[in-house]
C-alpha cells in the first residue's frame, strides 16, 4: 500500500509539473562554445595562449549534431580595454568572424558578458553598479557592442551579465534598468538575457531576485536567465559521486522549479543559461533527463555548459574526444532542432579533419 500511495503521489506530483506553463514561447535550445573567456587571471591577455575563440571545426561539428544555437562568452576587459573606450577593434573582429561563420550555418548566437559583476580595472576586481565601475559603463559597452553588431541577422540574444554575485539586489535591478533603456536607444529588437544575484541560481531566483520582475523594456523582448545545476552546492563542480552527493532523480526539477513558478506567477518568460552534468556517473543523467522533460513541458529553453577545445579533461564537456560523442551530448540532443534545411557532414568527416591538422591549437576562425 505505501508503495502504491508514493507511486500515486509521483504521478500527481509530474501531473503538476506538466500543466505549468511558465511561458508560451518556443523553447530553443543549444550548447555553449567556450575559450574566449578563459583566462580570467591574465588580462586582456594573448590570444591562443590564455584564450582562444572557436574554430569553423568546432561549429560544424555542433550542426552536424543538430545545434542551431550557441553561446560564446566573453570578458569585457578584452573587448573594451578602458571602461568608457572604444571597443577593442581586433577583438570585435574575432567576435564579428565567429558570428558570421555561424550565420553561414544558419546558426544562432547569444554573446554572454561573462563577468560575474565585474570589471576588473589595474589588477582589481570592482562591481558594476558602485562608484568606480558605475552603471553607465555598463550601458555604454553594450550601446557600442550593439550597434557594432546591429546588422547580424543571427543574434539570438544578449545576456548583459553572466552569474552576478553579492551584489545589492536594489543596485543590481537599478543597473539591469538603465543598461536596458540606453540599449533600446540602438537596439529594439534584439532578445535581452536578463541574469540574477546569488549567480543567477535557479533555487534562490525568488530569495534574490523577486524584485527583477519589475524590470521594463520597451520592446517587450525580455528573457531571465537562471542557472541550474544538480550537485549538492549548485556550484556544478560535482565534488561528489551521486550516491554522496543527496541528490535523487528528481533533484533537478526540484531545483529549477521555484524559477519556473516564478516565471509562471508574473507571467514572464525565461531559460536556463548554464545547465550540465559530470560524464562519468549514470545517476546524474536519469537527473539531466528528467529535468530536461520538465522544462520543455514548461516551454522553457536552454543551453548546455559545456563544449570547447581547452576544456580537456573536465568532466562536464560535451567536446567530443577523439571520434567519440559525449554521452551528455547524446542524451540533450532530442531537444535539438535538427538544422533540417542544411546538409550537415558527419562527425567522422569534420574531426577526420581536424585530426590532420597538426597546429589545431593555434587555430581561430579560419577555414579548417
Amino acid at each position: 500500500m505505501k508503495k502504491f500511495l508514493a507511486f500515486a503521489n509521483l504521478c500527481l506530483c509530474l501531473s503538476f509539473f506538466a500543466t505549468l506553463q511558465a511561458q508560451n514561447i518556443t523553447p530553443k535550445y543549444g550548447i555553449t562554445l567556450c575559450g574566449a573567456e578563459f583566462g580570467e587571471h591574465n588580462l586582456p591577455g594573448k590570444i591562443n595562449e590564455d584564450y582562444t575563440y572557436p574554430t569553423t571545426t568546432d561549429i560544424d561539428y555542433f550542426v552536424s549534431k543538430g545545434v542551431d544555437l550557441i553561446q560564446l562568452p566573453i570578458k569585457w576587459e578584452r573587448v573594451q580595454r578602458n571602461l568608457g573606450d572604444a571597443l577593442d577593434e581586433t577583438e570585435l573582429s574575432y567576435i564579428t568572424t565567429f558570428i558570421d561563420e555561424c550565420n553561414s550555418r544558419k546558426i544562432n548566437v547569444t554573446l554572454v558578458l561573462q563577468n560575474f559583476g565585474r570589471y576588473n580595472k589595474n589588477c582589481i576586481e570592482y562591481i558594476v553598479g558602485e562608484s568606480e565601475v558605475t552603471a553607465w559603463h555598463l550601458k555604454d559597452f553594450w550601446m557600442k557592442m550593439a550597434l557594432a553588431l546591429i546588422d547580424k541577422t543571427n543574434i539570438y540574444a544578449y545576456s548583459l551579465m553572466a552569474e552576478p554575485s553579492h551584489m545589492n539586489s536594489c543596485i543590481w535591478l537599478n543597473t539591469l534598468q538603465y543598461v536596458i533603456n540606453g540599449l533600446r536607444v540602438v537596439d529594439k529588437k534584439t532578445t535581452l538575457l536578463i541574469e540574477g544575484n546569488n549567480y543567477s541560481n535557479a533555487s534562490t531566483w525568488l530569495a534574490f531576485n523577486d524584485d527583477l520582475k519589475i524590470l521594463k523594456d520597451p520592446s517587450n523582448k525580455l528573457l531571465f536567465n537562471a542557472h541550474c545545476y544538480f550537485d549538492n552546492d549548485f556550484s556544478g563542480r560535482y565534488k561528489k559521486v551521486f550516491i554522496e552527493d543527496g541528490a535523487n532523480e528528481f533533484t533537478g526539477i526540484e531545483r529549477v522549479k521555484p524559477f519556473v513558478e516564478w516565471l509562471k506567477i508574473n507571467k514572464l518568460n525565461g531559460f536556463i543559461g548554464e545547465f550540465g552534468i559530470p560524464k562519468n556517473d549514470q545517476n546524474w543523467f536519469t537527473v539531466m533527463n528528467n529535468f530536461l522533460d520538465y522544462i520543455h513541458t514548461n516551454k522553457i529553453g536552454g543551453c548546455y555548459w559545456a563544449a570547447g577545445q581547452w576544456w580537456k579533461d573536465y568532466p562536464l564537456s560535451i567536446q567530443p574526444e577523439s571520434f567519440n560523442d559525449q554521452p551528455q551530448l547524446k542524451l540533450f540532443s532530442k531537444y535539438f532542432n535538427k538544422n533540417k534545411d542544411l546538409t550537415n557532414p558527419s562527425a567522422t568527416q569534420i574531426w577526420t579533419r581536424l585530426f590532420n591538422q597538426s597546429n589545431y591549437k593555434s587555430l581561430r576562425l579560419n577555414k579548417v
